[in-house]
């Protein structure tokens, strides 16, 4: 079994949680949050980040709107809709459930 394969799906599963978070407070451009994942060290490449994005706009979660750039061209910001919050805040709690599971299988804190 290839561990790499499995860090890379543990990954794969929270970056939907992770990318809603990062927009939880404010709109952000892609660059912006490619950056916050990738300080957090979740290893996410540009192809990835926009089709999922995209899917999470055409889902109700996110909005965008077109900001013009004082260093090239406009910069589409994403942000969280109504529906976005809501999933956001169900999400959260989930994630609490899911966290408090594994850490009592796996004898965690």
């Amino acid at each position: 079994m290839n561990i790499e394969n499995t860090k890379a799906q543990m990954r794969k599963g929270v970056l939907e949680y992770c990318i809603l978070s990062i927009l939880k407070d404010e709109d952000k451009y892609a660059s912006e949050i490619l950056g916050a994942l990738k300080d957090a060290k979740m290893l996410v490449v540009e192809g990835t980040i926009y089709p999922l994005l995209t899917r999470l706009k055409n889902a109700g979660l996110l909005n965008y709107r077109w900001e013009e750039s004082t260093s090239g061209p406009p910069r589409k910001y994403y942000g969280l809709t109504e529906t976005g919050q809501l999933f956001l805040k169900e999400l959260n709690n989930t994630w609490d459930e899911l966290r408090n599971a594994v850490n009592l299988v796996t004898n965690t804190k």
